[in-house]
Formats: C-alpha cells, structure tokens, sequence
C-alpha cells in the first residue's frame, strides 16, 4: 500500500547554510553561541573528528590529484586537503587538532568545497567553527516543555487524508492527527511522552519489525541528532537524549562515532505495521 505523510517540524533555528562574518576581518561571528558541548564530546575533539573522518572517505583520485607512495589510512593526507583547500600544512594542520579559533568564512568555505561537504555537513562546520571562537561560556540549559498551539492541532485533525504530525529537531512527536497517532502507534504504546523516535528505533525492541528499512531510518535518526547538537549546544534535553541513547545502545554508539550529519527532511519510509500490514510513505 502506498500513501502519504506530512510532517510540520518545529525548528528553534533555519536551515539556511550562510553565517554572519565580521566585514572587517572575514571571520566568523562570535555573537552566535552555538557549538557542542554534549557530555559525550568536546569541541576540540569534535572538529578534529569530524574533519578526519571527512578527508578519509576522499581518495587523491576523487579529488582529481595524483597518488604517490604508501598510505597507512585510507583518504586524502593532510598536505592534499591543504592544497586543495588553499592553506599552508600548518595551518590545515592546526584546523584539524580543533584550533579554530580565528578562522575566516573564506577558509571554512574553501574546506567544505575540498573535502566535497554537503549542505548538512558544511552547515556542521560552521556550527564547530562558531564554538570554537572564544566567548563566554553559557551553561547548559533544560528548554520548557514544548507545546503545540490550539490552531496547529485544529490543521492537523482538519487533514483527513494522510498521516500528519508535528516534530522537532530532538525527533519528538509533539502533535499528530487520527491517522498520524494510528500510523506511529507501535510508539504511542509507550508511557513516555513525548514519543520520541530515535528512542524508539534504539531501544524498542519492536523497532526493527515495525521500519521496513531499520538500518536506513536508523543512521537518519543519528545523522539528525548530531546535526540538531551542533547546531543548539546547550539543549539539555537533546544531551539527555543523546547520553540515554549511547548508554543503553551499542548500535547508536557505533553511528555516533562515525560523525554523520543530516537535515530532518522528507524521504520515503517502509513501515510494516501491526494492522494494515507494509506501507510506504512519502
């Protein structure tokens, strides 16, 4: 059977990839504080990671140079990505211990273009590279319950046709209509409120009978969170999550690591669901 879905995401931020830059000096602004400062990683460690598993999924060849001599780790070495991106070794080299303090819009830009970032991951970069910047530290702090006005619940129930609800960036499912709550309802049949569906897909055992692609959804869910962390540091809630989620699953553990970011954007998903039976919605 196939059908439809819509989803309405409720964002404390846009997608939109620009950052502000100092006209005088080209480098990026501190006055957004935004980084990572999850329990589970440091900045430092973070852009250091991330920018290496980056350059290790580019070969010389895929990046139009020339491969010389023996490689103990797979990817472009740290003088190609300097070359490419228009830097000396040094200084790519102090980037990439996670000193990126100072660094200028056209740098970060020039890296994104060399180690082929998409849009999500460019994005990351510029989250990293504002967390880096000296500022003041701002403690961690639990958002208030968040709450779907009266108006937005009446749209959802006035959509008859489709599965809709409302979700955030944390992959909570703040608000759905008759049929949203009846297509997710292997997760409204949990007492925790809101439902969340990284939770679900990590540690409910149920999961992986009920998403037709359980691998797929699975790396989404990771690559969302990583994303939604850089780009609000000090979301509790989402450090709560992420900290609930690396203790209690191995296989969220092993996708943390790998440093993957994504938008939370409409796709296609297969769902085998415990009444109507496979579906794939858009």
């Amino acid at each position: 059977m196939v059908a439809a879905s819509c989803c309405v995401q409720e964002s404390t931020g846009s997608r939109d990839v620009r950052v502000p830059v100092d006209r005088a000096t080209g480098r990026v602004s501190q006055g957004r504080a935004v980084g990572f400062t999850l329990d589970l990683v440091d900045t430092r460690k973070e852009i250091r990671e991330f920018l290496t598993s980056r350059r290790a999924r580019i070969t010389p060849e895929q990046a139009g140079l020339r491969s010389y001599g023996s490689r103990r780790v797979p990817g472009l070495r740290r003088e190609e990505v300097a070359v490419l991106a228009g830097v000396s070794v040094p200084y790519y080299t102090r980037l990439e211990r996670g000193d990126m303090s100072g660094v200028s819009q056209g740098v970060l830009e020039a890296l994104a273009r060399a180690l082929e970032l998409d849009e999500a991951e460019c994005a990351h970069l510029f989250d990293l590279a504002r967390a880096a910047q000296p500022t003041v530290a701002r403690p961690r702090r639990r958002q208030a319950k968040q709450r779907v006005r009266p108006e937005v619940q009446w749209t959802l129930d006035a959509i008859t046709g489709a599965a809709a609800f409302v979700g955030n960036e944390r992959l909570d499912i703040l608000a759905a209509n008759q049929l949203g709550r009846a297509l997710f309802s292997e997760l409204y049949a949990a007492p925790a409120r809101p439902v969340n569906n990284a939770r679900f897909v990590f540690l409910d055992p149920r999961a992986e009978a009920f998403y037709g692609d359980w691998e797929r959804v699975a790396g989404e869910c990771v690559a969302i969170l990583r994303w939604a962390a850089g780009r609000d540091p000090y979301d509790r809630n989402l450090s709560d999550l992420v900290g609930e989620l690396a203790t209690h699953s191995e296989a969220f553990r092993t996708r943390w690591a790998a440093h993957d970011v994504r938008f939370h954007n409409t796709g296609v998903k297969e769902f085998h669901h415990p009444v109507v039976g496979e579906l794939s919605l858009s």
